[in-house]
């Protein structure tokens, strides 16, 4: 018999060493993350290894997975504990060693797979770690799954039928490199930052993209697991800024900077602009659309509102789909639509066939980004965003709140608006045009700005995004409005960037 996990234990201690501990918290609406020694220890990894298996069995799943690691300095021991548990439960893995989120996702064409673990904190800053999951490639769990993992896992109720083998596959990024390079060069001369915030996707971009006849200016590509610069993410202002100082230095056509696990791509134009990643994405739509005819897309509930009103996109036929924000929530969508592709404003972006195989890839979208450009060499990348309507947008904000709180005061806000669209009331002094509930709240006024609130997926925060066509102040009157609802509940605390 193993123990049943505990939720909490305290470290330097027997009881630390001789039982698992697993928080029901890091089980989320789609991956597992916890912080890692405070509230998940090597055993309670082991355990959700144990739990994996046994949910692959309780699914009718062949028992094999791939299993690969982010760059930080505990994530390998965290792979090999949860490979214990997967063995222990008779599953054979193939392990890819070190890697980015999407080879572990491609793997699983590559070598026929059909399950994935995939350890990483992806973005979350050092500390934290984490299981990204899926046993239907190319999705990857949605909260039915995660629901019964958590069951299994906290009341040990696993499957132990053993025989589980391990393989390690030699050299892989060599085939993941050939899949994305098998392909023509780039026509035209490009200049691009490759920017990887010292994490995993360090080791892998530059090379691909140098391969594609990218002229590679590298930043930050060192691996280093302390991220002596900043955090790896980029949606946080501190990469894109160190993102637009190199385009400038360098006098760059394009800066590409990616996540701790390479699934997304951030972008700044030759003239230094932040391009949030929805922007970009209508700038990919009107491009692709040329290609591939009245295309569906799917857009997250954080993402602008010109996918719907873009007289371009509207002249191509676009047919806008927004859905609830999170990888796994618009993979299914994309998988199950068969849109073209996916845009989340996070920047997953997940690209069907002929572009990509239904998954995010930082690799993928970056190479979208470069082709859009290719097709257009006659303009700058700062041009085609300037020839989008003008929109006043926010990056995506986030107040910190327990993870056993946000929920419930999302469904609280929710619940606020509601009222005040059923009262006839005014927002910021217009009337209430659209609520969209799908996905916490978004809120948009007569004049087609708006405001999002929704509880993060993978950390103890809420998601504020706010948007005007109008101006700036109508932007800024939006977040105070919605700030100030926030404000009500104590429980929410300051954000990690604000505008």
């Amino acid at each position: 018999m193993f123990p049943t996990p505990k939720p909490a234990l305290t470290p330097n201690t027997y009881a630390y060493e001789s039982e698992p501990m697993v928080k029901p918290t890091g089980f989320r609406e789609y991956d597992a993350r916890w912080l890692f020694q405070k509230e998940i220890n090597l055993m309670g990894v082991q355990a959700l290894g144990m739990g994996l298996g046994t949910l692959m069995h309780e699914m009718g799943i062949k028992p094999e997975i791939v299993t690969g690691h982010d760059f930080r300095g505990y994530s390998s021991s965290i792979k090999y504990a949860m490979v214990s548990g997967l063995m222990a439960a008779g599953v054979k893995v193939h392990d890819i060693g070190l890697a980015m989120s999407p080879m572990a996702y491609f793997a699983q064409f590559a070598l026929d797979v059909p399950a994935v673990a995939m350890v990483t904190a992806s973005h979350n800053d050092n500390g934290w770690t984490g299981v990204k999951m899926g046993v239907n490639r190319p999705l990857t769990f949605g909260p039915d799954e995660m629901t019964r993992l958590k069951e299994i896992v906290l009341a040990a109720k696993f499957d132990l039928k053993g025989g589980g083998g391990y393989h390690f596959v030699e050299n892989f990024p060599a085939t993941y490199f050939k899949d994305l390079t098998d392909r023509p060069q780039l026509k035209h001369p490009i200049k691009a930052v490759v920017a990887c915030g010292n994490g995993t996707a360090g080791a892998f971009a530059p090379h691909i993209l140098a391969a594609l006849g990218v002229e590679v200016v590298p930043l930050d590509v060192e691996l280093d697991h302390s991220f002596p610069k900043y955090n790896p993410n980029p949606e946080d202002m501190e990469m894109l800024h160190a993102m637009r100082d190199a385009v400038l230095e360098h006098k760059a056509d394009v800066a590409l900077g990616f996540d701790g696990d390479g699934d997304r791509c951030g972008v700044v134009d030759n003239e230094g602009e932040e391009i949030f990643a929805d922007k970009m994405g209508v700038m990919l739509a009107r491009d692709l659309a040329k290609i591939h005819p009245n295309p569906t897309i799917v857009v997250d509930v954080k993402s602008t509102g010109l996918f719907a009103t873009d007289p371009e996109l509207i002249k191509l036929g676009v047919k806008a789909d927004y859905w609830k924000t999170g990888h796994s929530y618009m993979k299914r969508r994309v998988n199950e639509s068969g849109a073209l592709v996916g845009f989340e404003k996070s920047g997953h972006y997940f690209f069907n066939a002929p572009i990509g195989r239904g998954y995010d890839d930082g690799l993928v979208s970056a190479i979208a980004v470069l082709d859009m450009l290719d097709r257009n060499p006659g303009k700058k990348l700062s041009e085609l965003r300037l020839a989008l309507p003008k929109t006043w947008s926010s990056p995506t904000m986030s107040p910190h709140c327990a993870d056993e709180a946000k929920y419930g005061i999302v469904e609280q806000v929710v619940k606020h608006y509601q009222k005040l669209q059923a009262d006839g009331a005014k927002v910021t002094g217009q009337a209430i045009r659209d609520l969209v509930t799908v996905n916490g709240v978004r809120v948009t006024t007569e004049d087609g700005s708006w405001g999002l609130v929704r509880a993060s997926s993978n950390k103890p925060e809420l998601v504020v995004v706010v948007e005007s066509p109008v101006s700036e102040q109508r932007m800024r009157d939006m977040f105070a409005e919605i700030d100030g609802v926030l404000r009500t509940h104590p429980e929410v605390g300051e954000y990690n960037q604000k505008i």
